[in-house]
C-alpha cells in the first residue's frame, strides 16, 4: 500500500501544484488587468486636462499672429506716410529752390563717381 499511495500523493500535489500556478496566473493577469484600466484612465484624464490648455494656447498663439500682422501692417502705413512727405518736401525744395538742387545733385553725383573711381583703383591694384 505505501507503494499505491505515493503515486496517489504526487498525482495530488502535481494537481495542487497546477491550481496554485493556475491562481497565481489569474490572480496577475487581475492585477495587469487593473493595472491597465488605471493607467488608461490616468492617460484619459490627463489628455482631458491637456486639451483646455492646447486651445489656450492656440489661441493666445491666434492672437498674437494677429496682433503682430496688425502692428507690421500699421509699421508699414506710417513708413509708406513719411516717404511720402519726404518725397513731398524734396519736390517743394526743388520747386523753390531750382539752382540749388541741380548743384547738390551735381556734387553728389561727382562724390559718388569719385567713390567708384577710387574703389576701381584699389581693385585693379589688388
Amino acid at each position: 500500500m505505501i507503494t499505491n499511495s505515493i503515486p496517489g500523493q504526487t498525482n495530488a500535489l502535481t494537481d495542487q501544484a497546477a491550481q496554485s500556478a493556475d491562481h497565481a496566473i489569474k490572480s496577475t493577469q487581475q492585477l495587469a488587468n487593473g493595472a491597465f484600466d488605471s493607467l488608461s484612465g490616468t492617460v484619459k484624464d490627463i489628455r482631458d486636462q491637456a486639451a483646455p490648455m492646447v486651445n489656450r494656447a492656440t489661441e493666445k498663439a491666434s492672437e498674437l499672429a494677429t496682433r503682430s500682422a496688425d502692428a507690421v501692417r500699421e509699421s508699414s502705413r506710417q513708413l509708406r506716410e513719411r516717404a511720402t512727405q519726404a518725397s513731398d518736401a524734396t519736390v517743394n525744395y526743388i520747386k523753390d529752390e531750382p539752382v540749388k538742387s541741380i548743384l547738390i545733385a551735381a556734387a553728389t553725383g561727382a562724390a559718388l563717381m569719385g567713390l567708384v573711381s577710387l574703389m576701381g583703383r584699389s581693385r585693379s591694384g589688388d
